[in-house]
Parts: C-alpha cells; structure tokens; sequence
C-alpha cells in the first residue's frame, strides 16, 4: 500500500465516523435541546465534510487538527446522561480531558464536566418565543435564515412574521425568491413554499405570516396569533426610543434595534454586556455591525494589557445605501459609485465604545472608508497599552481567548498567511484576529480584525434576541473566566 492509499484509508475511515456522529447530533437537538458544538461552532445540520473541515479548521486556533476518533468517545457519551437544554463543547472536552492529570475515563469525565446540565441540575425546556421581523432586507433575511435554522428543536425561537411595505406585483413571491437565493451567502438550506392567498411563506415547515404597513403603530399582532414576542427592527428608519416605542402594539413585548441606538436606548454587543439589560428593559440596540467587531477584542486587550487610547479605521463593504453610479445622494460621497470608488465615510463605532465598554477609560476615534466589495470588511484597531509586551505573547493570548474564554463566540483567531476577505463570508463569530498581519511594537498594538458585517452581526443580533427572550442556554465546558 502507498503512502496515498494509506491517506486515503485514513480520509475514509474519518469520514464513516463523521457520519456516524450525524444522527446523534441530531437526536440531542431534536429530543433533549442540546446544541453539540466544536470549538464555539455549532455541528447541528452539518454534512459529514463540513464536520471533518470544523475538526482541521481547530488547527488554526490550537495549534494541532482535532481528530473525529478523539471527540466521537465524548459525544456517545452524552447519549448516556440525562441532559436538559445546553450547548456542549465536544472539542473543548476533549482538550481539557486531554489535560486534566486525574485519569479519569472518558464518561466519568464528561460527567462531571456537564454536571450542570443533568439530572436535578437541568433547566426545563421553555416554550418558543414568537418573533416578528420588521423589515425585510439584507440583514432581515439573514435573521430569517438564522431563526429557522435554530427552530429545529421545536423550542427557542419562532419566526411568527415579517412586515414590510407592499410591493407591485407578486411582492410575496418576490421577498420569498430573495430568501431562497443569495449572491453572497448561497442558497437557503432547505425548502421555501409560497401561500399566496394567505399572505405566507412557509420554509423548512415554519409558516410566516407576511404582513403589509407602512405604520408600526396600526398593526395589532394578537389578530395573528402572535404574542409576547420580539421585535426586531431591521429598517433603521427609527432609532431613539420615542421612535422605537411605536413598535410597542399588542402582542409585541420587546423591541430590538439592527442600529446603533440613539439617547437612552441601550447599545449591547453580546459577549461583552448583555448581561446588563434589565429585565424590564422593552426597548434596545444590538449597535452596529462594526462595534460588534472592535468591542470584543478591544476589552480583551484592555483587560489583559490596560488600554490608553486607540483608533479604529474600518475599511467597510458597500452598502445598500450607497449609489451604485454617481447620483444625488443626501451624503456627499455616498452619492459617488460603490462598485468604482473607495468612499471616505464617518462611523458612529468609536463613539458607541463607550456605551459598551463604560469603564474603559481611554480615548477609541475611528474613521471608515467604503471599497468596492459586497461584504466582509475588515477593522485595523491601533491601541496604546499600558504595558509593554510582544508579538507572540499577544497573538498566545488571543488564540486562548477565542479557544476557550467568555468572548469565544465572538473572537476567531485565524494564522492562515494567505486569507483574503472572502474567505470570512458567513463567519458566525463577531470579528477574527488576522495573526498574520498583527503587529507589536512594546507598549503598541495593531490588530487586523476582519469580520463579516452582514452574517456575523446577523449572529450577534440573534444571540442578544436568545439572551433577553430567556432561551439562551449554558455552554459547557463552562468557558474560564
């Protein structure tokens, strides 16, 4: 046999295993509400190379491939234990198996690592929380595709309905043609059916209601069957919480913002201080997706190495707002052409620090320019630190923070030399550290965060819509503090 035959055999024998675990994932999800992670990324729904590709892509973050034959032993041995509602890490248990030293198996182990999640400890599983997406565009199908890819289990979130202004002509075909297609992110996994006469689109089995207003304040949501729900504003049109609290009709109990909140509203950016919001609190911003990307990365580095000042320049993908030739534009040079120009722009990120990171007392400024690409963009976060440190030690520390910190579905860390923009479209994480690019001079810092401004924020939104709806669950291993 030669060297390829034996890679080959070894390609195969990965790839039975892979499929093997598929029906196991599955069932957790389906009957006892457990996401099965690896390393922060969800295994749900996953093709047998996608699992295989998430095992290699764990060399990237730790240094080594993870194999399928090291973290199928922790996966049969969640079938054994009686689980309640979690997310479960089976490369994180599998690493910290590796070094725990006690010589504990593999099942005594996970055991104990899940403890939380079994037995009297379990949480019960709650009933689904209707959501209702107001507007219907670029961020709203991305919601969309999220909210019924997480409806698998029969619980968490429920896309109720979408409400938008009437279009001419088969507008709901329209708006369903768009959901099942997209020229960035592909196609929608699964099946889109169209009930014209009863104004819904039905995908992967959830029916969602279209309904058409011009006016948030004249639609009573209860006449659908929709209550208590969530809100997501995904137009922009209104930001403060004058203009937000016209949401506020029967049968919607909170209102969440896909913008930077003005005044009072609260600015949150999940992984850094969502843990803030009232439970009263009925009105809020998810902020932008460029504040999802720096805010993270900037309170590591500040928790580790102090921070006394910084700059941010966002080099930004084009946007719907933005002219696709020269034409009149109520900004000046967002009227000159996306497609030909790079466009100097503001951005509210560097000022929005400071209302999710309150006790970071150092001076952020930013700038933004706009290049002629669809998505994924990319922040160059210069910091001045209170102490000196080097290169390797901040790249170490920022590996270990997205292996296994709070911030881990947020952080991403990639070494790959050659990675380029598009390789980042539909990262779930909030931005990615480019170790490549970093740079280090004693008590200075440049990171290169890229971050997919469209799917990743979707994915922030969608983790701030769990949290206040109650159906956010506990990851375990739970991840050091």
């Amino acid at each position: 046999m030669t060297v390829n035959d034996d890679s080959f055999t070894n390609w195969m024998h990965r790839e039975e295993i892979a499929e093997s675990m598929i029906p196991i994932i599955g069932k957790l999800h389906r009957e006892q509400d457990v996401n099965v992670l690896l390393h922060s990324r969800s295994l749900v729904n996953k093709s047998v190379v996608s699992i295989l590709k998430t095992h290699r892509f764990a060399r990237q973050i730790a240094g080594e491939e993870l194999i399928v034959t090291e973290t199928m032993p922790f996966l049969r041995a969640l079938t054994t234990l009686d689980l309640g509602p979690s997310q479960i890490d089976i490369g994180m248990l599998a690493a910290t198996h590796r070094a725990d030293g006690r010589g504990l198996s593999v099942e005594e182990f996970t055991a104990e690592a899940v403890a939380g999640a079994t037995g009297e400890n379990k949480i019960e599983r709650r009933a689904s929380r209707d959501v209702v997406l107001y507007g219907f565009g670029r961020i709203g199908r991305l919601l969309a595709r999220l909210l019924i890819e997480k409806a698998g289990s029969g619980n968490g979130l429920r896309l109720r309905a979408i409400v938008v202004r009437k279009g001419s002509g088969q507008d709901i075909v329209k708006r369903a043609s768009l959901l099942r297609r997209d020229s960035i992110h592909g196609q929608f996994q699964g099946t889109i059916t169209v009930d014209e006469a009863n104004s819904k689109i039905i995908a992967n089995g959830n029916e969602i209601k279209v309904i058409y207003s011009d006016d948030p304040t004249t639609v009573d949501y209860t006449a659908y069957g929709i209550k208590d729900a969530i809100l997501i504003d995904n137009t922009g049109r209104w930001r403060d919480r004058e203009g937000l609290s016209k949401h506020l009709q029967p049968g919607i109990a909170k209102v969440v913002l896909t913008a930077p909140g003005k005044g009072d509203v609260p600015n949150i950016v999940h992984g850094v201080n969502h843990d803030t919001v009232k439970p009263d609190e009925r009105i809020l911003s998810c902020a932008s997706c460029t504040t999802n990307a720096i805010v993270p990365p900037l309170k590591a580095m500040a928790d580790e190495y102090g921070v006394l000042r910084g700059h941010v320049e966002t080099v930004h993908s084009y946007t719907n707002d933005q002219n696709l030739l020269d034409n009149y534009h109520g900004s000046d040079r967002r009227g000159r052409s996306a497609a030909l120009n790079m466009v100097i722009t503001e951005t509210g990120a560097a000022s929005a620090v400071a209302k999710a990171l309150p006790d970071l007392d150092a001076p952020i400024t930013g700038s933004s320019i706009r290049v002629p690409v669809p998505d994924v963009s990319i922040a160059i976060l210069s910091l001045r630190l209170e102490r000196e440190t080097t290169r390797e030690e901040v790249l170490d520390y920022l590996r270990n923070v997205s292996l296994a910190s709070p911030l881990k579905r947020q952080i991403d860390f990639i070494s790959a030399p050659d990675a380029v923009s598009s390789d980042f479209i539909g990262s779930r994480h909030a931005s990615i550290v480019d170790a490549g690019a970093t740079k280090v001079d004693g008590d200075n810092a440049i990171l290169y965060l890229w971050y997919d401004n469209e799917f990743g924020y979707s994915c922030q939104v969608i983790r701030v819509v769990q949290h206040v709806s109650g159906v956010e669950y506990p990851t375990y291993p739970a991840p050091a503090v």
